[in-house]
C-alpha cells in the first residue's frame, strides 16, 4: 500500500501559492485494508475515506468510464491493481495531475511540472470532453492563476468549445453552476473566468444574458471603453480588487444586464436599462438558484444605480425613499453593499479605475444620521400613525441639512 498526495495540494505547493485541503491517493489497498486501520468511508460515489486523526481525504485509486449523460454519467473501477499512473491520466489538468510521496518526491506522468513552469492549463487526456464541469474548472483556474500568467492552452480551448457546442453543458445542475460560479467570483480576477468561458463559447449556453452585453455599444463620454460587456468585466475587476464579498461581485456583474435589452434605435443611450434590467437579473438569479440575499442585492444594484452616481443632485427626500427601498433602518449592511457595488460600476470604466466615488461617502453619513433618528426622540403629544409621518419627515430634514452642511444645494420634497 503507497499513499500519495496528489491534485491542488502538490500543484499549489510546487507554485507557492497558498492551500488549506490536502487529498491523497491510496495505491494497492483494498476498502478492507483501509477500515482495519480506522479510515471512516464517506465516498457514494467511489471509496473515499476519512483519515482517523487528521480527517484528510484519502481516495482508493480508480479509473472511470463515461456510461451516461453529463457530470454524474460514471462508472469507476478500483482495485489493489490500478497504478498512479491510472488514477491520474483521469484527472482534468496536468497541473493537477501530479503526485508527492511522503519523502517530497514528484511523480510527474503527464508534464504537469513543465506545465506549471511555463504557466500552461492544458488537458491531460481527451477524456476531459467526458465531464462538462470542466468547463467551469479550467475557467475558474484561469481566474484563479491569471496574475502568475496562466493562460489556457489552445488544444484545451478547441475541447472546451467542443463541450459547449455539444450540449452536454444543459446536464450541469443549476446547484454546480453556481458553486463553481460562487467560487470563481471570489478569485483575485474573476473576470477572466467569464473571459474564458466567453472565448470557448460557453458564456452564452450557461450566462446568456451576460453574453449578450458584449458588442452592445455605450456613449463613450462616459463609458470611453464602449462596450457593455467589456465594462461590466472591468466593473467585476474593480470588485475583485477592493476584495469586496460575494453579493457584491454577484451585483456588479448582472448590474446592466438591461443593456442588452435597449432597443436598437435608442443606442448608444440606455434610458430605462435599469428597469429593463430587472426580468434578466431576476431569471439568472431563479435559473442558478442564487441564494436569496444575493439576489436580493442584485436586484436593488440593477434597480437603483444610477440614483447612487446621481447622490449630489436628489432632492432629500429622494434620497430618503432611497434609502428606504434599501432598507436602511433593518439592514444597514446591505445599503453599505450597494455602495460598494455601485462605486465598482463608476469605476469599471476605461480610464477611470483610481476615480474618487464621494457619493458613498456621502450616502453613508446620511444613513448614520437618519438612523439616529428615533420615535423616542419625538414630543410626547405625537401618537399612532402621526408617529410614522414625524419620522420621516424629521429624517428628510435631516438629509437636507446635511446636504447643506457639506455643500450639496437640495430641495426638501
Amino acid at each position: 500500500m503507497q499513499v500519495y498526495l496528489v491534485g491542488g495540494a502538490v500543484r499549489d505547493h510546487l507554485l507557492g501559492h497558498p492551500y488549506h485541503e490536502k487529498d491523497y491517493v491510496v495505491v494497492g489497498a483494498t476498502p478492507e485494508q483501509l477500515l482495519a486501520q480506522g479510515y471512516q468511508p464517506v465516498g457514494k460515489d467511489f471509496p473515499v475515506f476519512l483519515h482517523p486523526e487528521s480527517k484528510e481525504e484519502y481516495a482508493l485509486a480508480r479509473t472511470e468510464r463515461k456510461a451516461g449523460h453529463g457530470y454524474h454519467g460514471f462508472e469507476f473501477y478500483t482495485d489493489p491493481s490500478v497504478t498512479l499512473e491510472d488514477d491520474l491520466i483521469r484527472r482534468d489538468l496536468t497541473i493537477n495531475a501530479i503526485a508527492m510521496d511522503d519523502t517530497g518526491k514528484v511523480y510527474d506522468p503527464y508534464h504537469g511540472v513543465e506545465d506549471l513552469n511555463q504557466k500552461i492549463l492544458r488537458h491531460v487526456s481527451h477524456a476531459f470532453v467526458e465531464d462538462p464541469l470542466r468547463v467551469l474548472r479550467v475557467a475558474r483556474f484561469a481566474a484563479r492563476y491569471y496574475e502568475y500568467g496562466f493562460t489556457v492552452a489552445d488544444e484545451t480551448l478547441k475541447l472546451m468549445r467542443e463541450l459547449a457546442h455539444s450540449g452536454e453543458l444543459d446536464a450541469l445542475t443549476p446547484e454546480r453552476v453556481w458553486k463553481e460560479t460562487s467560487r470563481a467570483l471570489m478569485e483575485t480576477r474573476a473576470d477572466i473566468f467569464f473571459d474564458v468561458l466567453r472565448q470557448c463559447d460557453a458564456l452564452k449556453v450557461l450566462f446568456p444574458e451576460i453574453d449578450a452585453l458584449f458588442g452592445i455599444p455605450q456613449r463613450p463620454e462616459y463609458h470611453p471603453e464602449i462596450d457593455c460587456g467589456i465594462h461590466t468585466l472591468m466593473s467585476l475587476q474593480q470588485a475583485c480588487k477592493a476584495n469586496y464579498c460575494l453579493d457584491v461581485r454577484f451585483a456588479v456583474l448582472v448590474h446592466d444586464l438591461g443593456k442588452a435589452l435597449t432597443p436598437k434605435a435608442e443606442l448608444p443611450r440606455h434610458i430605462q436599462h435599469e428597469e429593463r434590467g430587472i426580468v434578466p437579473v431576476t431569471e439568472v438569479c431563479d435559473r442558478l438558484k442564487v441564494p436569496t440575499q444575493t439576489k436580493q442585492l442584485a436586484l436593488a444594484v440593477c434597480k437603483e444605480h444610477l440614483k447612487c452616481h446621481q447622490a449630489f443632485t436628489l432632492k432629500a427626500g429622494t434620497l430618503w425613499r432611497l434609502l428606504q427601498r434599501l432598507d436602511v433602518l433593518r439592514r444597514p449592511e446591505r445599503v453599505e453593499a450597494f455602495l460598494q457595488a455601485c462605486e465598482c460600476d463608476a469605476k469599471g470604466r476605461l480610464g477611470m479605475q483610481d476615480r474618487d466615488y464621494p457619493q458613498a461617502e456621502f450616502l453613508l453619513k446620511i444613513m448614520q444620521r437618519v438612523r439616529t433618528i428615533k420615535a423616542s426622540d419625538l414630543p410626547p403629544e405625537i401618537k399612532g400613525a402621526d408617529i410614522g409621518e414625524m419620522l420621516i419627515q424629521k429624517r428628510i430634514e435631516a438629509i437636507a441639512e446635511l446636504k447643506h452642511e457639506l455643500g450639496h444645494h437640495t430641495h426638501t420634497a
